[in-house]
């Protein structure tokens, strides 16, 4: 089963991998085009109600396979209102194949002669809450007469997201929906047809741009509304907190903080004014500091731990105690991972080892990305975390839904990328889910690392990764 959101993420992966959305269009509507011939014969006369969106869009399609039947194409609205550039392209093969077609431009105006066969396309899975007008009125008449009514994906007033029926909702006889079943429709105890439209399964498989429209931002939002980070790290190392939290920052993320020895503040508040730091006494980790940390910790929408900790024993100590008692998400990094098969912890833990530290904690890997995918999503099963593994293909999984990200390329090897990717998913989970993140920030990292060996060849460094993070999370092709 998919949401509508995440259907629309499959298409456009779909789009991705060559296969786009005016191919899905043609085959969808082939599948409402057999839908309707299975429920009405030859002379019969058939109604097709559509919206300007790509749902209607599907059902303009289907119009152009009913020839055998006494068609009538209405279109709420103006064509010129038409919203995808695909479905207005079948508006117009219709007008110039002259065939009957009909503009409603208000509820007013909306009659239904007696069809045989009523198709419901005014509304497709990204519309939530009661009808309006025409819809309305549109769905009354239907839901009023004895004609078959055939839904389109989804009955208009369906919403794809909560499987919520709104109750002015179309009440369809028959549903076609495309590629997978939707929230909601088993409840309408109607017959459902899944129709195979040509979406690979690639598509849902691999990371690719589709991922990153699960983005948005209210343009309403305040400072904090996108997410609050924490990075705790530092001791041994310097850059790798300062690398995790700027990327937290070009990930989207509002306020990101770096809690880190005191010995070494000074030097990681050097790399950037726009670190906010909380040193804490000493030179390293240790079990004394989880008190204030955990605290501290309560108030971020994640924490990163690991960049730069090292691996004494008292460190893994407090690592171990604060991921026990913290209860958001964390993402797990460097030698931090050692701790996770052996604690209990009500968070929500992102880990991010490359194959060595996989072995590490107990994991196996193979050369073989498909066999690799399989291996991490039982290991992720077994310890009950989201794992995202490093490689040539990364690979994400949960233990129920796996992805892989083909981005990158072999001078990503060099030190500190790790820190930058662990930024990147700290910043990505405060506003998504684990796995999405974690995918995104998969896919995000790799192509800046294309980007800048396409621009300078070999030879980049962690840094120059960072300003071209926000172009791939936000700008759209």
């Amino acid at each position: 089963m998919l949401t509508g959101s995440e259907m629309g993420v499959v298409d456009e992966n779909a789009a991705a991998l060559g296969v786009p959305r005016k191919q899905l269009m043609e085959s969808s509507g082939h599948a409402v085009a057999r839908a309707v011939r299975s429920l009405a014969a030859p002379g019969d006369r058939v109604t097709i109600v559509a919206g300007r969106g790509n749902n209607g869009g599907d059902a303009l399609v289907a119009a152009r396979f009913l020839d055998d039947y006494d068609l009538r194409v209405l279109l709420l609205g103006r064509p010129d209102a038409i919203s995808t550039t695909i479905a207005r392209e079948n508006w117009d093969a219709l007008e110039r194949a002259e065939y009957p077609t009909e503009t409603v431009g208000d509820a007013t105006a909306f009659a239904l002669d007696a069809p045989d066969v009523v198709v419901d396309a005014m509304l497709g899975t990204g519309i939530a809450g009661d009808l309006r007008e025409p819809e309305a009125t549109a769905a009354a008449a239907m839901n009023g007469m004895a004609a078959a009514v055939l839904s389109v994906d989804v009955p208009s007033g369906l919403d794809a997201e909560t499987g919520r029926l709104a109750d002015n909702a179309v009440a369809p006889d028959h549903v076609v929906t495309f590629h997978d079943t939707k929230p909601g429709l088993p409840a309408l105890d109607v017959p459902v047809t899944v129709a195979d439209i040509g979406i690979p399964d690639a598509a849902e498989l691999f990371v690719e741009r589709g991922d990153l429209t699960r983005l948005e931002r209210d343009p309403a939002s305040h400072k904090g509304d996108n997410g609050e980070v924490l990075v705790v790290g530092g001791g041994p190392y310097t850059g790798a907190p300062a690398l995790s939290a700027q990327a937290a920052l070009r990930g989207g993320a509002d306020l990101v903080r770096v809690a880190c020895p005191a010995v070494v503040a000074r030097e990681i508040q050097s790399y950037s004014e726009n670190l906010i730091l909380r040193p804490f006494d000493g030179d390293h980790l240790a079990p004394p500091h989880v008190d204030r940390l955990a605290d501290l910790a309560s108030d971020h929408d994640t924490l990163v731990v690991g960049p730069g900790l090292g691996d004494a024993d008292a460190t893994l100590e407090a690592v171990a105690e604060l991921l026990s008692r913290f209860e958001g998400t964390a993402v797990v990094d460097a030698d931090a991972l050692s701790v996770v098969p052996d604690i209990e912890t009500d968070a929500e833990l992102v880990c991010t080892p490359h194959q060595g530290e996989l072995r590490g904690m107990g994991g196996e890997t193979d050369a073989d990305w498909r066999a690799r995918a399989d291996l991490v999503e039982s290991f992720a099963s077994e310890v009950g975390q989201t794992l995202l593994v490093k490689g040539p293909y990364d690979v994400v999984s949960d233990g129920e839904r796996t992805r892989v990200s083909r981005t990158g390329n072999p001078g990503m090897t060099v030190g500190g990328t790790g820190d930058v990717l662990a930024g990147v998913t700290g910043a990505l989970a405060c506003v998504q889910a684990p796995l999405d993140a974690a995918a995104i920030a998969a896919y995000t990292v790799g192509t800046v690392g294309d980007r800048v060996v396409e621009d300078r060849g070999y030879g980049l460094v962690a840094t120059d990764l960072l300003e071209e993070i926000p172009s791939v999370l936000w700008q759209r092709d």
